[in-house]
């Protein structure tokens, strides 16, 4: 039960290889990509417990060694201060360009340990070993690596794409329901943004991937890395069609720096909200029958997920603020907000001409709603 998808940018061409059982084959995997039979892992404290002694034996049946640096779990990991901590522990490990840094993780480390492989030595090459669904949908594809700062999140980053990401659908197992159901928020945006059988499909086979079936698990990671790959392809820098993939991310970054990037609001959870919002906007301004955003609202419900601001706990600023929020986004082109909207299910497109008021008025309402 494995698949291969293909990101085949010109001289930067590596695979995403999917399914059961990589972590405990990473030696095979890694070892003709290596010069010297040594690498080293960053991750977290929550991943190291449950998976780097897999990994770790997984690369000894190589004979490659490892040495490992375990950093705080959480969305604050992704700081300057870790970013530091980390180049310096890898340049104290004495790694070479020829070398290469395993990012074993989640999002956050996928992010955080790109970057300092990017700006170390000017670039050393490095694996995404991603452990969460986001991270095996997303985040470990296409090459955006970064940090949040006081600012907004993801602010200060480079492009630097992995050599290789293993993405071992096994280790979902050890996802906690809450996280797992975040990660499924970034499955259903590919749905929503340019592929509406798809979006069907996941009505159908959502319930039961989420119960644990491996092989609707696979066929939902490959579709959705697929669909990525394809986007990366055409824009790896996100001049046109690759900012597609941030449908629900206005809304979602704004509803994350007002929750402090905390556990009361995952990632995952603002992307689905954010797609929710972004399909009333949309209907809003009459680009879509209003069946289309109460669609979207009603398989996030079956999938017991968060779908409204009514979901999230505990106060949050008022539509204005909220909106000045958004302003820092990176998606502000010539000081206005570009939004990704849609004109129906799978039908997603990118505009800058989005009036302030639409957002504040979809905004007010689900906030009335909360009160």
């Amino acid at each position: 039960m494995r698949e291969t998808v293909k990101v085949n940018l010109p001289g930067r061409e590596y695979e995403v290889r999917i399914g059961p059982g990589l972590i405990g084959e990473a030696g095979v995997q890694i070892a003709p990509l290596l010069a010297r039979k040594r690498v080293c892992v960053v991750t977290d404290a929550n991943v190291a417990a449950l998976h780097l002694d897999a990994l770790r034996a997984g690369l000894a049946a190589d004979g490659i060694g490892m040495e490992a640096l375990i950093l705080p779990a959480g969305e604050a990991t992704k700081s300057w201060s870790h970013l530091s901590d980390t180049v310096g522990w890898l340049l104290d490990q004495k790694v070479e360009r020829g070398d290469l840094v395993l990012a074993l993780g989640g999002g956050v480390i996928g992010d955080l340990v790109g970057f300092a492989a990017a700006i170390l030595r000017r670039g050393v090459r490095f694996v995404q070993v991603p452990t969460s669904l986001l991270a095996q949908v997303d985040s470990s594809v296409g090459g955006k690596t970064g940090i949040n700062t006081p600012h907004g999140k993801n602010l200060v980053g480079a492009f630097h794409q992995p050599t290789l990401v293993l993405a071992d659908t096994g280790v979902l197992a050890t996802m906690a329901p809450r996280d797992f159901l975040a990660g499924y928020g970034e499955v259903v945006k590919y749905g929503l943004l340019g592929d509406a059988d798809f979006f069907g499909w996941l009505e159908a086979n959502g319930t039961a991937l989420a119960a644990g079936d491996e092989a609707l698990r696979v066929e939902a990671v490959r579709h959705s890395v697929q669909m990525k790959a394809d986007i990366v392809m055409r824009d790896e820098k996100e001049h046109g069609d690759r900012a597609l993939l941030n449908l629900g991310h206005t809304f979602c970054h704004a509803l994350e720096a007002a929750t402090g990037y905390s556990n009361r609001l995952l990632h995952g959870e603002g992307v689905a909200i954010g797609c929710a919002l972004a399909f009333e906007l949309s209907a809003r301004m009459g680009l879509c029958a209003q069946e289309e955003p109460s669609r979207v609202r009603a398989h996030l419900k079956a999938m017991g997920m968060k779908t409204d601001l009514t979901d999230i706990e505990g106060d949050l600023p008022d539509a204005a603020s909220l909106l000045d929020l958004m302003g820092q986004d990176k998606k502000v082109v010539a000081g206005k907000l570009r939004f990704v909207l849609a004109r129906g299910i799978g039908q997603a497109f990118v505009t800058g001409d989005v009036p302030a008021q639409a957002v504040l008025d979809v905004l007010g309402e689900a906030l009335v709603e909360r009160g």
